[in-house]
């Protein structure tokens, strides 16, 4: 847990009432943190889509086979990943979800793969958590024995369904 507020390396961006965006003063990487404590399954906030593609982006969050969505508030957008994630986009309620209990200061972070069936841009995780999975590039790639330790969405998981 960082506090953004008073730890040198970060900045605080701007504030959302439950949330503020910081930064990284070294890598210059934002991020999304807890200003209010959340207890699992609680439910942090709802979202609806700012705009809809038919293809995937790096910000965008899948909804259907060919339905991607840019959030909106659209500082949701700085919710990174981690492969073990305290957050989930629920792509049916549209609402954002507490997995774990969340503390003043912790990030918010949710597992792409759960949204993601193919992702626009995989990348290399380095979360250093004890499920890392090290490459991230959407559910598709992933064994159903890895992905049953996750939260996924009605889609993912009917892409799951249709393997």
């Amino acid at each position: 847990m960082i506090q953004p507020t008073t730890n040198p390396t970060y900045t605080v961006i701007s504030n959302h009432g439950f949330a503020e965006i910081v930064q990284n003063s070294f890598t210059q990487q934002r991020s999304l943190h807890a200003v209010s404590t959340f207890n699992a399954d609680d439910v942090i906030c709802s979202f609806s889509a700012k705009e809809t593609l038919s293809q995937p982006t790096y910000l965008t969050v899948q909804v259907e086979e060919e339905k991607h969505i840019t959030l909106d508030p659209e500082f949701l957008q700085y919710i990174n990943h981690s492969c073990n994630p305290n957050v989930f986009f629920d792509t049916t309620s549209f609402l954002l979800i507490a997995l774990t209990k969340i503390e003043v200061g912790d990030e918010f972070t949710f597992f792409y793969p759960s949204t993601e069936w193919n992702m626009a841009q995989p990348f290399n995780c380095f979360c250093n958590t004890a499920r890392c999975l090290h490459q991230i590039q959407g559910a598709v790639y992933l064994d159903d024995a890895v992905l049953q330790h996750y939260r996924l969405t009605d889609f993912i998981q009917q892409q799951i369904n249709k393997r």
